[in-house]
């Protein structure tokens, strides 16, 4: 059975700043300090990013000292990229099986 794909995911993900987070934090945990040296973004901007990343479940965090490290949740990924793979599979059955609506 087809899933539908999550949404508010893409959204959260197709900001060009925010998938480059998550490209950093895929390679390794890194905090504010070493995301801002990566990107080239403004801390603040930066941070405002990271809140909607957090609030998606896309990455948690991990308060070291003054410091605030990011980790990227795998999970929430796999389970994106398995919408899709779903999809895949249902259009290919789709174009296989020449299923098409008849016009009026």
């Amino acid at each position: 059975m087809l899933m539908s794909v999550d949404t508010e995911l893409i959204r959260v993900l197709a900001d060009p700043l925010r998938l480059r987070i998550v490209t950093l934090l895929a390679q390794e945990t890194l905090c504010t300090t070493h995301l801002v040296e990566e990107t080239g973004a403004r801390q603040t901007n930066l941070s405002n990013h990271l809140k909607v990343l957090r609030e998606a479940g896309v990455v948690e965090t991990e308060p070291c000292g003054r410091f605030t490290y990011y980790r990227l949740c795998p999970d929430v990924i796999e389970r994106l990229a398995g919408q899709f793979t779903d999809l895949a599979r249902t259009a290919r059955a789709t174009a296989e099986a020449d299923l098409k609506r008849s016009c009026s």
